[in-house]
């Protein structure tokens, strides 16, 4: 069962004031509102006068032997396929653990064109606390300074799944192997006689377009094949910034015959491109993407693509997360799963030997 998370309107001091004025920390304040046995007579009895002096109204108590274990999930967005496969992958993982899964959009939702508070990154995490949940799973580009902070002084498990900039150290985090995607993805290419290879890259300064990139050229190094400047072409990872990426490759003294796009998403972008240009995939350009998203399988012809294992991910982060619970330190914080190729339709040899 999946719950979306919704704010919080009720009155009065947060459980956050109330460990404050405590001096415990916030899940140990909202084991005494929930009745939980672990906690030491003095502790309890100092949380207890808390809550009396400062008036915190306490939520209905549920009963603790039929209440659902929680986990929570944070992504981006819930209306992109990518968000849509890490929350399977979460949710079926979650399953087999016995929990189940509250799902928030984001962690603040300012109003548009209110400036971002420090108060309203914080909002998720009491409403978190509020929930009794066994910890948070991140799908998001990045946190900020002021939600680690919180989540650090607070003592929140919580695990990200595939960041796009280098965490902080210490944070645990899950991704796939993305320079050896790009290096599968390059030598499929190689191997069918293409040379003239271009990429159309993320952002230059995220973690997994980065490493994408550099396995790009690490093939093409080993391969004994040059290296050109102009044919790595930056984008964001949407098809729109792909298809004018494209349009630039595709007007080159010599373009490219084949194109390495950094996700599904911009792959079909390169498609837009050749499309707008009486191009046709793969017998004019062959094209891979990087995710095999459900657009892989819909697209004409099916796209040719690394494929990232979504459920392993999600799986591997939740199992972290218990173990963190747990008072557990992984030996690494950063664990890469395995990414390979699926082909399909979207690759074929250089026409004419080009």
């Amino acid at each position: 069962m999946v719950r979306t998370a919704s704010a919080s309107t009720s009155a009065g001091p947060t459980l956050a004031v109330v460990a404050r004025e405590a001096g415990v920390s916030v899940p140990t304040a909202s084991k005494v509102v929930n009745g939980r046995e672990d906690v030491a007579p003095e502790t309890r009895r100092r949380v207890t006068e808390a809550l009396d002096r400062l008036g915190y109204v306490r939520r209905p108590r549920f009963d603790t032997a039929r209440a659902p274990r929680l986990v929570d999930l944070v992504v981006h967005s819930l209306d992109s396929s990518w968000s849509g496969a890490v929350l399977r992958g979460v949710e079926e993982a979650a399953y087999d653990a016995g929990l189940e899964v509250v799902v928030s959009a984001a962690l603040d939702r300012p109003r548009p064109g209110a400036p971002r508070s420090p108060r309203a990154e914080r909002g998720w995490l009491d409403r978190f606390v509020a929930r009794g949940s066994e910890g948070a799973l991140f799908n998001l580009a990045r946190l900020t300074p002021v939600q680690y902070a919180a989540l650090a002084q607070h003592r929140v498990p919580f695990v990200l799944i595939d960041p796009a900039v280098e965490p902080p150290p210490g944070v645990v985090s899950v991704g796939s192997a993305n320079w050896q995607g790009g290096v599968t993805a390059t030598e499929h290419l190689l191997r069918l006689g293409h040379e003239r290879i271009a990429v159309v890259a993320g952002p230059r300064r995220e973690l997994c377009g980065g490493a994408r990139v550099a396995g790009y050229r690490s093939a093409l190094t080993s391969a004994g094949v040059r290296h050109r400047p102009e044919y790595v072409r930056h984008a964001g990872f949407d098809r729109a910034a792909a298809r004018r990426r494209t349009r630039d490759l595709l007007d080159l003294p010599v373009p490219p015959t084949a194109v390495f796009a950094c996700s599904d998403a911009m792959a079909l972008g390169v498609y837009e491109a050749l499309a707008e240009r009486g191009l046709r995939v793969p017998d004019d350009m062959s094209v891979v993407g990087f995710d095999d998203l459900p657009e892989a399988r819909w697209a004409a012809p099916a796209l040719t693509t690394v494929r990232q294992p979504f459920s392993d991910m999600a799986a591997t982060a939740l199992r972290l997360l218990l173990r963190l619970r747990d008072g557990h330190r992984p030996e690494s914080t950063r664990t890469e799963l395995s990414t390979r190729l699926v082909e399909r339709a979207s690759t074929a040899p250089p026409r004419d030997g080009r």
